[in-house]
This record gives structure tokens, sequence and C-alpha cells, in this order.
């Protein structure tokens, strides 16, 4: 009996983990090639200090932490600058939403609990339990992770915030542009047959380039035919939508390893 993916071209986004995915994927007869669009996070150490001196200044109303990683990174970088309790303090005396389960663990790591935290693992699901917070008047800091998030700002500021400031202690660097282009052709040429997306920023970094070098309709219609979009879980299924790719095959346990096992599924079903 044939293997579900049997000569299959599998597209891997990401930089993680790749001889696990690599290795799953390859049991079920599939070519497995790596165009990583995660590009590098850096961290932005000389910023943070400032960044963290204005926030024990300013004392804000509400802090709005996104990502676990983000977040363990701010008390770490106070931590080595010695304002570490400083910082612990205007934390606890503000109001506090949160955006994913690892965002919860870090602060849980600080002794810290939310006030307000997302339905589903999406900031869209954090907008969504905001909805009925009075933030007229409020300061609000935002800690985000490797981008800028216009929704989220806008979102807070017509709820009547004050200010809306943001805290970036990783930037996103796009990948290398050979890949985009490689990847570009391959989809084009519809030598692939599948991407596994494993972070939002991926799509981000495919359809910018894609806007960039005017091919973003034949993206979506390839993403909606030939080439299919795979996702890890919520986060990364939602920049997808946005850009209106509306097939997506996500696994409910939001792992890499339940992504393929869904995939293969998928596969098995179309077979």
């Amino acid at each position: 009996m044939a293997r579900a993916m049997e000569g299959k071209t599998i597209v891997i986004a990401g930089s993680r983990k790749l001889d696990e995915m690599t290795s799953l994927i390859a049991r079920q007869g599939a070519q497995v090639v790596v165009r990583s669009l995660q590009g590098m996070t850096m961290f932005k150490e000389e910023e943070m200090e400032q960044e963290l001196r204005e926030v024990i200044a300013h004392q804000p109303d509400w802090f709005v932490f996104t990502t676990g990683i983000g977040t363990a990174a701010l008390f770490a970088a106070a931590d080595r600058l010695g304002i570490g309790k400083e910082f612990r303090e205007t934390v606890r005396g503000a109001r506090i939403a949160i955006r994913g389960y690892k965002t919860y663990s870090a602060l849980k790591s600080e002794d810290l609990a939310p006030d307000v935290r997302d339905s589903d693992g999406t900031v869209r699901g954090l907008e969504e339990q905001l909805e009925e917070v009075n933030l007229q008047g409020a300061r609000i800091w935002v800690q985000l992770h490797g981008e800028p998030a216009p929704n989220l700002v806008s979102f807070l500021e017509q709820k009547g915030a004050v200010s809306v400031h943001t805290l970036l202690p990783y930037l996103s660097v796009p990948p290398e542009m050979d890949t985009l282009e490689q990847l570009q052709r391959e989809i084009e040429q519809e030598t692939v047959h599948a991407i596994c997306f494993t972070t939002a920023v991926q799509v981000r970094h495919l359809f910018a380039h894609a806007k960039e070098h005017s091919y973003t309709e034949q993206l979506r219609e390839k993403l909606q035919g030939p080439v299919l979009a795979v996702s890890v879980g919520k986060v990364t299924s939602e920049a997808l939508r946005q850009e209106q790719v509306t097939r997506i095959v996500a696994p409910e346990n939001e792992r890499m390893g339940a992504m393929i096992i869904e995939m293969t599924r998928y596969y098995e079903q179309q077979s």
C-alpha cells in the first residue's frame, strides 16, 4: 500500500527541529526541502535599557504581554540592568492582559497572574476578551515579538487608551532573498505540494515578498489550489486567513508533530 504522501515534495518554512520534522515527513514517502522563511530574530539589548527605564518612570495602567520568550526577555534584561525589582513592582502595580499559554507560564514564573487572558491563543482572541474592559484614558505598554502589531495598537486606541507604547525586545530580520525567490519559483511551477508554516512571521515574510514582486494574487491562487498551506496552530492560521488563504490544514494540538500527522490525514483522505 502506498504511503500517504508518496511522491510529494513538502516545504518546511521554519528553522527549528528540522531533522525531526524531515524524518517524520519522509516516513510518509515525501521529499522534504527546507526554505526557511523565519529569518533571524535579534535581541535589541541597547534599546531595552532605555525602554525599561521609561516603563518604570511612567508607571503604566496596563501591560499587554503577547509572547512567552519576549516576556521572559524583559524580566531578564531588567535583572541584567540592575532594575529588576523596580520593573517587577511596576508590572505588579498595573493590570495585565496576555496572549498565549507560554506567556502565562512566563508570568507565573514571576509569581504574576493576568487580569485578562485570550480565549483561543490569538491576538484577536485577546481583543475579544478586552471588548468589555474599560480602557478609557488608560496608559498601555505592549510587549511584542519580532515585528509591530498595528491592528492591536489601533484596537487599544479605539477603546480609548490615551497612550499605547510598544516594547519590541526582539526584532525579526527577513529571510534570505535567494530563499524567497527560489520558493516563489517552486510555487509558480508547482514543483512543491505543501508548505509547512511553523510561525506567523513566516507567512508574513512570504506575502511581503509577494506584494513587493506583484505576485500576491497568484500566490493566493496557488495556496488555494495545487499547493497546500499547513499551519502549526491558531496564530499561524490567523496570519494565513489575514492574507485571504482559507484552505488551511492545522492540528488541534499546536505541535509540529501533530501538524505533520494532520497533513498526512489530509492526503490520506484525498487519495
